[in-house]
């Protein structure tokens, strides 16, 4: 027995197909995404997925301009306050580190004119209660022994930071 197909049954089979195809792919994309996405920001009860969008947590490395250090060696020196801030904070709170981890570990560089900013933002960041973490350079490049390059402030509430850090100059 020979079966005779009319191009409209074709045609009709195909595209009942394609739009078959783009209704599952659809509904998986949107059952799969949100979900994994809430899962995997969502760690404790009072972490909302607010704090993920508006990027609520920073740590900002503030380097001393005066010294005229290398690209290189202030780059080190910016390593060295992040890694410094970050054990100090893994130490004194976890909560907020998860948090700023959850939130894109957002990172901001800016310049300071010279070693007094530096104590002027210590003091304001310890009235607020925000981790600073202070890199003292061993002196064995360009810089003498002991010489304060780089200030951590952060992580912490971006509103307090940038409080304390938003008026120096992005590096």
């Amino acid at each position: 027995m020979k079966m005779e197909y009319s191009g409209y049954h074709v045609a009709g089979a195909v595209a009942g197909g394609i739009g078959l195809g783009l209704v599952i792919g659809f509904i998986i994309s949107k059952r799969n995404q949100p979900a994994k996405l809430l899962r995997s920001l969502q760690g404790d009860s009072d972490f909302s997925i607010l704090d993920y969008v508006k990027g609520q947590y920073k740590m900002v490395l503030l380097v001393r301009n005066d010294l005229k250090m290398g690209k290189g060696k202030m780059a080190a020196q910016v390593g060295h306050a992040a890694v410094g801030g970050y054990k100090q904070i893994m130490r004194s709170n976890m909560e907020l580190l998860r948090r700023w981890e959850r939130a894109g570990h957002m990172k901001v560089v800016v310049k300071v004119p010279d070693r007094d900013s530096f104590i002027d933002v210590i003091h304001e960041a310890s009235g607020c209660g925000i981790n600073t973490y202070l890199v003292r350079d061993a002196g064995r490049t360009q810089i003498a022994p002991g010489s304060e390059t780089v200030l951590c402030v952060g992580p912490g509430p971006s509103d307090i930071v940038d409080k304390l850090t938003g008026h120096f100059k992005l590096l």
